[in-house]
């Protein structure tokens, strides 16, 4: 299906304004993501639920040298919860996004190497079809994507405010 030059011409400025109008809500979707996710640590049995997972993972079970198992998980909620307002400050001063985006892209880095290290991901069934631990991790593969998204488009946005002072 072949378009005209007008529909093409019509197309690209309503992908430009989708584009333009989506771009907040990435941050303000995954600060709120980090936030509530970050919050839901604190509550009661988050840190036994999360001790296989940490303690089966060689990028982070050395953390349990240093950390209890709620004091690792109290700093794990924390750590999110700061990820997630460095997103919200964007709209103050991007440089801070920049550290967010990139904090975040090292802690997914983390959770999707669990779907490696982990047991169960998989579910009786078999590849392709995932235990709920498996389906809960596979999301942090989007969220990796909007996280490189946002330090990329921080480092512009940072780039284009040094240069109109």
């Amino acid at each position: 299906m072949a378009f005209t030059n007008t529909q093409l011409t019509t197309f690209n400025a309503l992908g430009e304004k989708l584009e333009k109008a989506g771009v907040p809500f990435i941050y303000i979707t995954l600060g709120i993501i980090y936030i509530w996710f970050g919050g839901i640590k604190f509550s009661a049995g988050q840190a036994e639920g999360m001790y296989g997972m940490i303690a089966n993972n060689p990028l982070v079970s050395w953390m349990y040298a240093l950390f209890s198992k709620q004091s690792l998980v109290n700093f794990l909620g924390s750590l999110e919860v700061i990820i997630g307002l460095l997103f919200f400050a964007r709209f103050i001063n991007p440089a801070l996004s920049v550290l967010g985006g990139l904090l975040s892209m090292a802690l997914f880095t983390v959770t999707i190497s669990m779907m490696v290290f982990l047991s169960g991901i998989t579910s009786d069934a078999g590849f392709p079809v995932l235990s709920f631990v498996g389906e809960f991790l596979l999301k942090d593969i989007g969220l990796f994507a909007a996280s490189l998204f946002v330090a990329g488009n921080s480092l512009k946005a940072l780039v284009a405010k040094q240069n109109a002072q």
